[in-house]
């Protein structure tokens, strides 16, 4: 069975807004090998939007080469985004989901095949209210961004977290991986 895991950047006061966090050369190179060890990623509209950047970088290389090998594992790795706006992803490796976002994940989880990584704040948060997340990977960067998007707005339930492992970066940036502890009843 294929494992689900949510790959989320966040500053340390909690929000997890793309356009504010700079990932340095090192944390790039972590999430390039994540997407070259999955089999398809996950995105929600908005965060697709902002990743359709690197297709930028893959025309107009950067000077910085981690950015470019990221940009070429974005590109070659499968997305498939749920979306009710969108009529055509404009990206060959992209496709529309057909299904609800439970009953896609659920068939991917059942297939053969490398892991299902999901990038999208909206998505997480509705995947760990299906119970349907095996892993969460939140790489939280050393620096106070002060308002945007909260990683965790609108949860009024307890969830337990379990530490299994963590990834420190020269940069200061840490990865801290989790799994949804068990509850007594």
């Amino acid at each position: 069975m294929r494992k689900v895991i949510a790959a989320i950047n966040m500053s340390l006061d909690g929000f997890c807004d793309h356009d504010l966090l700079l990932p340095d050369e090192v944390v790039h190179d972590h999430y390039t090998a994540l997407l070259k060890s999955g089999g398809v990623i996950l995105y929600g509209s908005t965060t697709f939007r902002l990743m359709k950047y690197w297709q930028e970088i893959l025309e107009k290389p950067s000077a910085e080469p981690s950015m470019n090998s990221f940009a070429q594992a974005i590109d070659q790795i499968p997305k498939l985004v749920f979306s009710h706006k969108l009529q055509d992803t404009g990206w060959a490796t992209a496709t529309l989901a057909q299904q609800t976002l439970e009953a896609t994940v659920t068939d991917l989880k059942q297939q053969s095949g490398k892991d299902i990584l999901v990038g999208s704040r909206s998505l997480i948060l509705q995947l760990m209210q299906l119970n349907l997340v095996d892993e969460y990977q939140i790489c939280v960067h050393p620096l106070l961004v002060g308002g945007g998007l909260p990683l965790f707005e609108h949860k009024n339930d307890r969830k337990v977290f379990q530490l299994v492992n963590t990834k420190t970066f020269s940069g200061g940036a840490i990865i801290l991986y989790y799994k949804m502890r068990e509850q007594a009843s």
